[in-house]
């Protein structure tokens, strides 16, 4: 039997894993996050696109769907293990080399704020061979230009298969411009990710 998952093995245990997602993102998310595992050790940041005027609706509706710590990112905190982070509404996360989180109101990055392509560079820099990055459905390339950054320090990518996507551009984009180590359904990505944490 082929191991769907042989591609993601990693010289070093992955540290952190950072998912990007935009329309139809949040039924993508809420699929993925009440798959994992309650002794998931990894911290997971998401970025979904969201309008800068939305309440903190995301946060509350996973955090009823998974027994890890789900929470709004905020300025300056320390990241802690088997936490998962979301980009506010209207601000860029950024990881920092430290391993703290870092908000800004920069300008928009493909149109959006959160950027996805910012939080995967940022990330990549910080966690380099040891991030896992995933690149769900959406309407436009962001995270393309992030996942080649993910890439060039030796992370992973994995990216949704197009056909389930909710709208394919997205991860399209990543798997035709930067190439993706694990191209699956929402069934296994979920269980890649609990393969790595």
């Amino acid at each position: 039997m082929v191991d769907l998952y042989a591609s993601l093995r990693m010289n070093e245990p992955a540290q952190a894993i950072a998912i990007g997602s935009s329309a139809g993102g949040i039924d993508a998310l809420s699929q993925i996050i009440k798959s994992l595992n309650p002794s998931f050790q990894l911290p997971i940041f998401i970025t979904q696109h969201i309008g800068a005027n939305s309440e903190n609706y995301l946060v509350h509706h996973l955090d009823k769907l998974t027994h890890l710590r789900v929470k709004e990112a905020t300025d300056k905190e320390q990241i802690c293990q088997g936490t998962v982070y979301l980009a506010p509404p209207n601000y860029h996360l950024l990881i920092e080399e430290d391993f703290s989180i870092t908000l800004t109101v920069d300008e928009k990055v493909s149109y959006a704020r959160p950027s996805i392509d910012v939080m995967f560079e940022t990330a990549a820099r910080a966690y380099q061979q040891r991030l896992v990055a995933v690149i769900l459905t959406g309407a436009n390339n962001d995270g393309t230009a992030g996942a080649a950054v993910v890439k060039e320090f030796g992370g992973k990518i994995i990216a949704q298969d197009p056909a389930s996507a909710y709208i394919a551009t997205m991860p399209q984009s990543v798997i035709t411009n930067v190439g993706a180590d694990l191209v699956g359904n929402l069934i296994e990505i979920a269980e890649a990710i609990n393969l790595l944490g």
